[in-house]
């Protein structure tokens, strides 16, 4: 890595499994005290647990960022108990695919409250902390990364609505680019192909089956590849920006 964060904060949602948890593993180990964001504390202590083992320091904060209270108050405990906050990885999020015909729109709204609502309310609860930190930071820089996927550059029959909240992420993230770039705030979106992870637990059986034999002769990437990505964007050097990083298996096509 170009730069560490020693003396830096992040803070990652989703942090419970998957690239969440990889994420804050990887940040802890470039320097940064990880507040580790999501539904299932008892992972995020055995992650936590973990950090600190290797010697880094990890705050564990069980919350549903997809409610807006509970989301400011991550974000708020975050920088009450580690001082600072420097980096954000909006990671949460859900992928419930299946045809638009006949859904069960409970899945839409889900899909909808976490990847879209609670990405919203960590970003605005984070940004005047990221604004400081830029301006007074040991590395006078911010970075706020947003998780997309594939799905939010193409869509495709069968997941309509997950195109459309990873669509939504996209042009969020180059909106508010956009608005803070001039003050240090670098805002990235990182967009992973075919992962190994629980994404796909959460299908309908007959869903699950579908994505499994679309994808099934590809070699899935793991969730240190997305990681190690991430943790790229945000050791650059100050005067270097990146914007937007799609990684794929080398083996998807699509």
């Amino acid at each position: 890595m170009a730069e560490t964060l020693t003396g830096t904060v992040a803070l990652v949602t989703g942090a419970s499994s998957g690239i969440g948890e990889a994420t804050g593993l990887e940040l802890a180990r470039q320097g940064a005290a990880v507040a580790l964001v999501a539904r299932r504390g008892d992972r995020l202590a055995d992650l936590a647990a973990k950090i600190e083992a290797e010697g880094g320091r990890a705050l564990a904060v069980t919350a549903d960022i997809s409610d807006q209270r509970q989301a400011i108050d991550a974000v708020e405990r975050t920088v009450a108990e580690l001082g600072r906050l420097d980096t954000v990885v909006n990671n949460a999020g859900v992928m419930l695919l299946g045809p638009i015909l006949d859904a069960p729109t409970e899945e839409w709204d889900r899909m909808i409250s976490i990847n879209l609502q609670g990405l919203l309310y960590v970003s605005h609860a984070a940004l005047p902390h990221l604004v400081t930190a830029a301006e007074s930071g040991p590395r006078q820089v911010a970075d706020l990364v947003n998780i997309s996927s594939v799905a939010g550059r193409r869509a495709n029959t069968g997941s309509g609505v997950y195109n459309l909240t990873k669509f939504g992420v996209g042009a969020f993230t180059e909106s508010l680019r956009q608005e803070v770039t001039e003050r240090h705030v670098r805002v990235s979106v990182v967009e992973p192909g075919a992962v190994t992870t629980e994404l796909t637990d959460h299908l309908r059986p007959e869903i699950r089956a579908f994505a499994q034999q679309t994808l099934g002769q590809v070699e899935n990437l793991i969730a240190e590849d997305i990681a190690d990505g991430i943790a790229y964007i945000v050791t650059r050097p100050r005067r270097v920006a990146v914007n937007e990083l799609l990684i794929r298996p080398t083996e998807q096509t699509r």
